[in-house]
């Protein structure tokens, strides 16, 4: 998805292949024409194809993170009863997260 986005035309996945070193982590693999990825993109090494792809990859995920955290800030929307009702109620004047522990003074004889 991050390569496409980059602009690389001549890609293939294989999606179950797995590397002899991790047998059991179905990565995946991403073959990439050098020729394509010089021609749409200027990479001229794998170093730089790799670099470029990261970028975008960190990119999505970090928007992704953002919408997600976006949406759950807003909370439930305003006809969806089921989520209203269990969501918890916060007070405005409590600014600070409240510790679980309770602080004690010590005893006075």
């Amino acid at each position: 998805m991050a390569a496409r986005k980059l602009g690389l035309k001549k890609i293939k996945r294989e999606e179950d292949s797995s590397h002899p070193k991790r047998p059991h982590g179905k990565e995946g693999r991403l073959w990439v024409s050098r020729n394509g990825a010089k021609q749409s993109i200027g990479a001229n090494t794998k170093e730089e194809l790799l670099q470029l792809i990261g970028g975008e990859w960190r990119q999505i995920q970090r928007n992704l993170k953002d919408a997600d955290a976006k949406r759950v800030a807003e909370g439930p929307q305003t006809g969806d009863r089921r989520a209203r009702s269990q969501r918890k109620v916060r007070s405005k004047t409590q600014s600070a997260p409240k510790s679980g522990f309770k602080k004690r003074g010590f005893k006075k004889r």
